[in-house]
């Protein structure tokens, strides 16, 4: 009996650490952040007009820009850019450098002199750029310490379901799910806050725009992976396909590529039972840099397709990250839902664990029909572009 009230006591001690580091956290970011506005509102007094949001100090807070704002900053990256384009058409090539070294020694002062000035120049427009540049840097949440925090709550929480103190492990639960929402919402904005990149856009066939159900047939479509792949549909006819929608920023995701591999064991596993697997991201705001490092952390068995122009994801109908679809050989969406109903590695109470994606793939390798075929997604909402 004190072995347990100990334990207890050790579990409430902990988590009320973690909370008190939570807030000391968000307090001294706060408090960070009012300093810096406050520096940055002191530094902007003393410079040029129109220079004071491009010359903040790195950190600064900045407002969210709007839509046109961010298109008239733009407008002025390209007049910079097109005048940076003749400055480089203007300079001297390698006849002229040939010719310099034939001129007197006066006229190729001049001429030096000259050359001097159009560097200058040509720096001069680079600087403006990168000065306009700097309006669309934002203060992006800090995914590892959000992602290390949550992997801690959550471990402690598994600790007190072991221990059987449920008030403890509700405690820490609701705590989880206040600091995802939170997280969200940063991410939302900072989505939001972004200007519009052009991208490689994924072609959808056909009148295929309507959002699809189970047993339809699955909208036909042409992408690029994030490795440089051009991934068609059309091509794996009679063969099993599985999409996951996918969001390394994304906890619920990240449970299952963490400890577990879900999602790559399940890949491996039916990889010789006519199982064709995409992970898709149709995160926005996401790099091809970044998608392509956690490619080779992960070792994944399978490409990520590259849709942050939205346009399959909402073909499809893609409601969070995971959310999983699989089309049978024949092209037709036979389940469409969760990955299992254990979100971050919880069941529901006095259920069992059920990989609804594994049982339907087992029935249609053994030439079944799947008997689950739709179940509700759950994760974090897919970040679409606006």
């Amino acid at each position: 009996m004190e072995d347990m009230t100990m334990r207890r006591f050790v579990i409430s001690a902990t988590v009320v650490l973690a909370v008190l580091v939570l807030a000391w956290a968000v307090f001294a970011q706060e408090q960070g952040g009012g300093v810096r506005e406050r520096r940055g509102r002191a530094a902007d007094a003393n410079l040029p007009a129109g220079e004071g949001r491009a010359a903040r100090t790195p950190g600064t807070r900045r407002p969210l820009l709007g839509r046109e704002e961010q298109l008239n900053i733009v407008a002025v990256i390209e007049q910079q850019v097109a005048k940076l384009k003749e400055l480089i058409q203007a300079a001297m090539g390698p006849d002229d450098w040939a010719k310099l070294r034939d001129l007197a020694a006066e006229e190729r002062t001049k001429m030096r002199v000259k050359l001097t000035q159009a560097n200058e120049e040509r720096q001069r427009v680079v600087d403006a750029i990168e000065q306009q540049l700097a309006n669309f840097k934002i203060e992006r949440p800090q995914i590892e310490d959000h992602q290390k925090l949550i992997t801690e709550l959550q471990a402690i929480h598994d600790l007190a379901r072991q221990e059987k103190a449920q008030g403890t492990a509700n405690r820490i639960e609701q705590l989880i799910e206040g600091r995802e929402k939170e997280f969200e919402e940063k991410l939302r904005a900072a989505s939001e806050a972004r200007p519009m990149i052009p991208r490689n856009e994924p072609t959808i066939l056909k009148n295929e725009k309507t959002k699809p159900e189970s047993g339809k047939k699955a909208p036909d479509f042409t992408i690029k992976s994030f490795d440089g792949r051009t991934v068609k549909l059309a091509d794996y006819k009679g063969k099993i396909v599985v999409l996951e929608w996918f969001n390394f920023e994304c906890p619920y995701c990240m449970s299952h590529y963490g400890q577990k591999k879900t999602m790559v064991e399940l890949a491996n596993k039916y990889k010789d039972k006519n199982v064709v697997w995409f992970a898709v991201n149709s995160t926005s705001h996401i790099t091809v840099e970044k998608n392509k490092e956690f490619v080779a952390q992960q070792k994944l068995p399978y490409p990520i397709l590259d849709d942050r122009a939205g346009v399959v994801g909402r073909a499809y109908g893609a409601q969070t990250t995971p959310h999983i679809f699989i089309i049978s050989p024949v092209g037709n969406i036979v389940y469409n839902g969760a990955i299992d109903n254990a979100p971050m590695g919880k069941t529901p109470e006095g259920e069992a664990y059920v990989n609804y994606v594994d049982k339907a793939l087992a029935e249609l390798a053994a030439g079944k029909a799947v008997t689950t075929a739709n179940t509700k997604p759950y994760g974090c909402t897919v970040k679409y572009p606006p």
